[in-house]
């Protein structure tokens, strides 16, 4: 019988390593920027420009790859869904309305599921025994 605790406690650790790295990379990319735009028609916009949402979208790929072609697909959804939800929670939980619990809730959802199906691509190419699973 294979004893399964070592890669267990390895997801716990790449999963809290992941959630830094999401808290770090938010703060980065999206915790400068509280203002909103306001547009000559009186509109606003903002606080963040779409550039920014995809530099973190994009550099978070790296890590979680990283981590999924390590095999530790589990520890990397959690932590990347935890550390952008803690995150958005609070950054936005100067709402004065509570709507950010939404918005966090929106964010835990889309990271997850995000996050889900690239491990998922990752964990099937590592199987199908690809150049890839070879690193």
């Amino acid at each position: 019988m294979e004893n399964r605790r070592p890669k267990s406690a390895a997801q716990w650790v790449w999963g809290l390593v992941l959630a830094v790295v999401a808290v770090g990379l938010w703060a980065a990319w999206l915790g400068w920027d509280q203002h909103r735009d306001v547009h000559p028609d009186g509109s606003t916009t903002g606080p963040y420009e779409a550039w920014q949402v995809i530099g973190l979208v994009l550099t978070l790929l790296v890590p979680v790859s990283w981590v999924a072609f390590r095999g530790h697909g589990v520890g990397a959804v959690a932590g990347v869904a935890v550390g952008l939800t803690a995150s958005a929670a609070y950054d936005w939980s100067d709402d004065a309305s509570g709507l950010f619990v939404i918005g966090a809730g929106m964010v835990m959802v889309g990271s997850f599921g995000v996050s889900a199906a690239l491990v998922a691509v990752i964990t099937a190419v590592r199987r199908r025994g690809g150049a890839v699973s070879r690193l």
